[in-house]
């Protein structure tokens, strides 16, 4: 059926057919609806359970919900305005990374416990609604560095998910507040790492050719 894309792909203008498909823009819109939906109900109980891998867990869904805002308003724009997007976002996931870090030391000075069954029952909610975008966005993994970091994102969630999970198990089972100091202390390098890779892929289509011509 689809043979002809198989051979040998132009790059280019694949993944900017792709990009400003009416089927993508469905997801994307689809996916900020979930993602803005999920950051109220972690973000809640992030403070209701005092659990900084929750918190942590929210801001990456508000983040996110942000993402493919931004992405939805920069889909068929010329290359220089989806990368400049692109590095917005990786700045926003990098204050987001320092922000963890600093609550997660705040809340292990304290010897904050969380609680335990509010945090595994989140966990779970957010792992679904997460592998579900995600399986949404996979086709669209690929393609430049707009969408590249869509799926970085979701991706990076859904480990996310399941590490708060493990977090809320050894909470319950330790009744320390470390597994979720740690768990929150990952997902802020998860964050600065993703973070990282955005901005050179976005720096690189900056600096390209196809960027040079379109202001």
């Amino acid at each position: 059926m689809g043979a002809h894309g198989h051979s040998h792909d132009h790059g280019h203008d694949h993944s900017a057919a792709a990009a400003t498909s009416p089927a993508y823009r469905r997801v994307l819109w689809l996916a900020l609806a979930v993602n803005l939906a999920m950051f109220f109900v972690e973000i809640g109980a992030g403070f209701a359970a005092q659990s900084v891998s929750l918190l942590a867990d929210s801001l990456d869904f508000l983040g996110d919900a942000v993402n493919y805002g931004l992405s939805v308003f920069v889909l068929g724009m010329a290359l220089r305005w989806r990368a400049r997007a692109a590095l917005l976002k990786a700045a926003s996931m990098g204050a987001f990374g320092l922000w963890v870090a600093g609550t997660t030391v705040q809340h292990a000075l304290a010897g904050t416990v969380p609680t335990a069954p509010v945090m595994g029952m989140v966990g779970v909610l957010a792992f679904a609604a997460n592998f579900g975008v995600a399986l949404l966005l996979y086709r669209w993994r690929e393609g430049d560095s707009n969408m590249r970091s869509v799926w970085i994102c979701t991706r990076n969630d859904a480990i996310g998910n399941v590490a708060v999970m493990v977090a809320a198990l050894g909470v319950f089972g330790s009744g320390t507040g470390w597994p979720d100091y740690l768990v929150a202390a990952i997902m802020s390098g998860l964050a600065l790492w993703g973070a990282a890779q955005v901005i050179r892929g976005a720096l690189g289509e900056l600096r390209s050719p196809h960027a040079a011509g379109s202001l």
